[in-house]
């Protein structure tokens, strides 16, 4: 059968995507219910719609997409082919509308909402768990989507929008984001246990100008501390390893592979001893993050606000 074509001004095939669909989205309810009644007075009784406004927006509707919807019968409508085919369109359109309202409002339920939070790996075996497990003795229902990454590439993700909140180090300071300093980490020179200077307790870092060292990749906050320690100390590390870990860099000292600045790990790792550097002062600070100007919704208003109460005890002791 061929759709009659209808003469009046109508959306070119070519005409921009987003015009098109700014166009007809606010009548593809109304089609659906007269799709569903085939009885305008019917559809705009349900809908709460005045019935001439119902159908001027089916008029218009046909207008611009150059198509009979709609055989009429009197005060009674059958869809046409083209009718049944835009019809299974817009039903899938609409639910898919409706289930992605119902998730929204559901993530910003002030009780069982969700936060996703970012956080460095270094933080991910007893820090973060401990702040979580205290969070939800008062916000028992609310849920989480965790990533562990780097610094830079959390940064990134919270830009896009696809992280809430990050525990970074450095805190990073760009006119874009907010970043608030929660807590210091002391940094460990680790050595192999059967290393030279395994016996001592305390360290300058000057007195390892000489050993090799394994660290994390370019890119990530720890190196960049690693590096600007050294620089302090007055020697450029000479690096052997480059990892993404640290504790496959714990692993890599246990190994005899080199040494490590390192922060204190979860549970003692055998085969390392773990020196206190006296001079420069080695430490991070970590701190939290969010996107500058954007929102929260309620559970990332309390987790935020909950982070922000941890200051100077965000670490475990």
């Amino acid at each position: 059968m061929v759709h009659q074509q209808r003469s009046q001004k109508q959306l070119s095939p070519s005409g921009d995507t987003e015009d098109i669909v700014a166009l007809l989205a606010p009548r593809l309810v109304h089609f659906a219910g007269v799709a569903r009644t085939e009885h305008v007075t019917r559809a705009a009784r349900e809908m709460q719609v005045p019935q001439s406004t119902l159908s001027r927006s089916m008029v218009r509707l046909e207008q611009d997409l150059g198509v009979d919807l709609f055989a009429r019968h009197g005060r009674t409508l059958s869809l046409t082919p083209a009718g049944r085919t835009f019809l299974a369109s817009v039903e899938r359109a609409l639910a898919e509308v409706e289930r992605a309202a119902d998730e929204v409002r559901a993530d910003a339920d002030p009780a069982t909402g969700k936060v996703a939070f970012g956080f460095l790996r270094t933080m991910g075996a007893e820090t973060v768990p401990g702040l979580l497990h205290a969070f939800r003795a008062d916000h028992p229902r609310i849920r989480f989507s965790l990533v562990q990454n780097y610094g830079e590439a959390m940064l990134e993700r919270l830009r896009a929008g696809e992280l809430d909140l990050c525990l970074t180090s450095p805190v990073p300071d760009a006119p874009d984001l907010v970043a608030r300093r929660l807590d210091e980490q002391k940094l460990r020179l680790v050595v192999p246990a059967d290393h030279r200077l395994a016996g001592r307790r305390r360290i300058r870092l000057a007195e390892a100008a000489d050993e090799t060292f394994v660290t994390l990749e370019p890119g990530y906050g720890l190196r960049r501390i690693t590096d600007d320690l050294c620089a302090q100390a007055g020697f450029r590390p000479r690096v052997a390893f480059e990892g993404e870990e640290a504790e496959t860099l714990r692993g890599l000292v246990a190994a005899g592979l080199g040494v490590a600045l390192l922060p204190p790990p979860a549970v003692p790792r055998p085969g390392v001893v773990e020196l206190t550097v006296t001079s420069p002062r080695a430490a991070r600070e970590i701190g939290v993050a969010w996107l500058a100007g954007r929102p929260d919704t309620p559970p990332v208003a309390a987790f935020k606000k909950f982070l922000l109460s941890r200051r100077g005890h965000l670490l475990p002791d």
